[in-house]
C-alpha cells in the first residue's frame, strides 16, 4: 500500500521518552525504533505538517504506580530525567507537546484521555493521524483506539512502536485490535516521500 502525505495529516510520536527507552519501564528493543520515528519526523517536516509528542507526565503519587496500588514501576515523573524525550529523538522545536497522566488517580494510556490533543487536531483540520511509539501494547493501541473512535483515519506505523510484552502474544493481540477497530498497518516503505 501506497501512501502520500496531505494536507489533512499529522504525526504522532507516542511515549518516547527515557523510562520507557533506556530507564525504569525500558520496552524491549525501544531504541530500535528511534531511525524509523526520526524518518518519519523529516517526511513530516519536509510536508510541514504538524508533530506532535506525547509524554507521560506523572506526579510523584500517581495510582499507575506499584507504591500506590498500580501495575508499574515508578516511571516519568514530571521534569525528571526519566520523563524527558529520549536524546536521539530529532523533535523538531514546534512539535506539539501532549502531557498525559497528570492526574494522580487516574491511569491515561491514550494521549486523548484528559488532555486537548483532539482539539488541537480539530484547529489544524487534521483528519488523518500517523502514529508509533511506545508501547504498542498499551499506550500506542489506546491512542489509536481513540483516534479511530473519534474518526481519524488512522494509520499504524509498524516499524516506528514497540511492545511490552507482559505476556508473549500482547503485541499481535493489539495489533490485531487495532487492524480490526479500522487502523491501517503501514512501515517507512508505504510512504510517498
Amino acid at each position: 500500500m501506497k501512501v502520500s502525505i496531505t494536507s489533512k495529516d499529522a504525526l504522532i510520536l507516542v511515549d518516547i521518552q527515557n523510562d520507557f527507552c533506556v530507564g525504569s519501564l525500558a520496552v524491549p528493543n525501544a531504541c530500535d525504533i528511534i531511525k524509523y520515528a526520526n524518518s518519519y519526523i523529516e517526511i513530516f517536516k519536509k510536508n510541514i505538517r504538524p508533530i506532535f509528542a506525547t509524554r507521560d507526565w506523572h506526579p510523584k503519587n500517581h495510582s499507575s504506580f506499584k507504591e500506590f496500588g498500580g501495575i508499574w514501576p515508578i516511571h516519568c515523573i514530571q521534569n525528571t530525567d526519566g520523563s524527558m524525550f529520549y536524546k536521539d529523538l530529532r523533535l523538531p522545536n514546534d512539535t506539539l507537546i501532549i502531557s498525559k497522566g497528570t492526574n494522580p488517580d487516574k491511569d491515561a494510556y491514550s494521549g486523548f484521555d484528559g488532555t486537548d490533543l483532539h482539539d488541537k487536531l480539530k484547529n489544524l483540520n487534521i483528519n488523518r493521524l500517523f502514529i508509533g511509539g511506545l508501547a504498542t501494547d498499551y499506550c500506542v493501541k489506546a491512542t489509536i483506539l481513540d483516534a479511530l473512535a473519534l474518526d481519524y483515519t488512522t494509520f499504524f506505523l509498524s516499524d516506528a512502536s514497540k511492545a511490552v510484552n507482559l505476556k508473549p502474544d500482547d503485541e499481535a493481540l493489539s495489533i490485531n485490535e487495532m487492524l480490526k477497530a479500522g487502523a491501517i498497518l503501514i512501515d517507512l516503505n508505504d510512504l510517498i516521500q
